[in-house]
């Protein structure tokens, strides 16, 4: 019976734990611009010029 107890104090202090981490990525900011980061990878290279030399090293 005491496993229960002591299994059911680390799941709540585990819970908390999460919901602390989640309301501090909230007001820190994490989710506030949503369509960005899935547009951005669509833009990140730029195309080479057609007369420009490619170097290799």
């Amino acid at each position: 019976m005491a496993v229960i107890i002591v299994l059911i104090i680390v799941s709540v202090v585990v819970a908390a734990g999460f919901l602390a981490a989640f309301l501090w990525a909230v007001r820190s900011g994490q989710y506030d611009d949503t369509v960005s980061p899935s547009v951005r990878m669509l833009f990140d290279e730029k195309k080479p010029k057609k007369n420009e030399k490619k170097t290799q090293t």
